[in-house]
Formats: C-alpha cells, sequence, structure tokens
C-alpha cells in the first residue's frame, strides 16, 4: 500500500513525486499492490490508506514512514516560519500520524506489527543549514523509542534507519543547499568514500519488517557508509 501526496509545497524548494512516479513504484511492487494520494500531514488520508489496506489483505503487518523533504539554507535563528513548519509537519508529525493510523491495526496483526521510520544521519547529529531538517529528524528517533516503549508489551516493534548521502533527488536539493556542484559531493563525508543506493537503504527497512527481527525494538539503524562512526 503506497502513500503520496503527488504535489510540490510552495514551502519546500524540491520537486516532489508526481502521480507518475507513484503508479511506477506501485507497478514495481507486482500484482495486488495498492497506491493512494494522500499527504502524511493529513489524517484523514492515512487513515483511509490503512483502512484500504486492510480490507484488501485482511490485515496489516508493517508500516513504513518514509515521507520526507529537505530544505534549508540559513542558520536556525534566520529560518521562516512556512520552512520550519512544512519540514516538521512532512519529516515529523507525518510519522506520527502514520503510527496514529497504523498502530492499532498492527496490534491485531499476527506477525506481531513493525513500524518502521526513516530517519536520517541528521537525526544523529547536527547538521549547519539544516536545522529544521535536523530538529525533525532528531524527534522521529525519539517518537521511535517511544513507540516502542508503547508497543513492546503488545509484542510489535518499532525501529528507525538512519540514512546518509544517498543518490536520490533529496540530495540533488542538499546539494543546492550547500553550494554543490552536484551531490556526488556528499560522498567524502563517507567512511566508504562513496554515495549510498536507494536499495541499500531498503533492504534495512525490509529487514526491520521481516519475522526476524521481533527482539529488535527502539533501535536507530545507521545505513550511512559510516558517516557517523
Amino acid at each position: 500500500m503506497l502513500v503520496d501526496a503527488c504535489a510540490d509545497d510552495p514551502a519546500i524548494p524540491m520537486a516532489m513525486a508526481t502521480r507518475a512516479d507513484l503508479e511506477r513504484a506501485r507497478a514495481a511492487c507486482g500484482n495486488g499492490a495498492l497506491a493512494a494520494v494522500a499527504d502524511v500531514r493529513d489524517q484523514s488520508g492515512l487513515d483511509a490508506a490503512v483502512g484500504l489496506a486492510v480490507e484488501r489483505f485482511g490485515r496489516l503487518d508493517a508500516a513504513v514512514a518514509a515521507a520526507g523533504a529537505i530544505a534549508g539554507g540559513p542558520p536556525a535563528w534566520e529560518a521562516d516560519d512556512a520552512t520550519w513548519e512544512a519540514l516538521l509537519g512532512t519529516n515529523l508529525t507525518g510519522v506520527w500520524r502514520l503510527a496514529r493510523a497504523a498502530v492499532p491495526a498492527l496490534l491485531a496483526s499476527p506477525l506481531p506489527g513493525r513500524f518502521v521510520a526513516v530517519a536520517s544521519a541528521a537525526g544523529l547529529r547536527g547538521l549547519p543549514r539544516l536545522a529544521a531538517y535536523s530538529a525533525a529528524k532528531h524527534g522521529v528517533v525519539g517518537l521511535v523509542r517511544a513507540l516502542a516503549a508503547e508497543m513492546g508489551p503488545h509484542g510489535a516493534t518499532a525501529n528507525a534507519v538512519a540514512p546518509g548521502s544517498t543518490d536520490t533527488a533529496m540530495l540533488s536539493a542538499s546539494a543546492t543547499i550547500y553550494d554543490l556542484p552536484d551531490r556526488a559531493a556528499f560522498a567524502e563525508h563517507h567512511r566508504i568514500p562513496r554515495l549510498l543506493r536507494p536499495e541499500e537503504v531498503a533492504a534495512a527497512i525490509a529487514w526491520l519488517c521481516g519475522p526476524d527481527t521481533a527482539g529488535v525494538t527502539g533501535t536507530v539503524l545507521p545505513v550511512d557508509a559510516g558517516m557517523t562512526a
């Protein structure tokens, strides 16, 4: 069950995914995959998506909070309200809203359920010129740890992955913030001197969603090529 807003945000100067992108992702998942257009800041949209997933599949085994956006440039004390609210809303409040929509169904799953959020290396260390983004991702870490404490008595888990510089459009937006010629320049911050592939991050998420991680909860798994080592 894939969900995306499929719309740009005037407060965030990066191109967001389109409906065509969402449909390509749905098709790549194979027969039976569903897709819905909803903003993670809209509780009713997420509630409807979870309801559709449970109706279609009979239960919800895992929920992944992967929606994200980045913006920045000025120091924290010069950030404008619109950018701050858009980044906190998408990157942090959106995770909470997904938990609000999905956790009841996860607790009813026989797996039992898995909740995974995409944090960031920026959730483990402060990054200059990215105050709102860093604050949101630090908040994701705290939220996931609180969810782990609350979901644990039910046997369900909550974890986060913290990617480093990953070869995606978001990293190109980061390069613009730092006045870099292209996103490849971020590889110098990694112990393994290359950018991460999205598939490497996805593999960690899939592992945390799987049946072999019943004893892993409240953790933040860096997938950052040693960036935070």
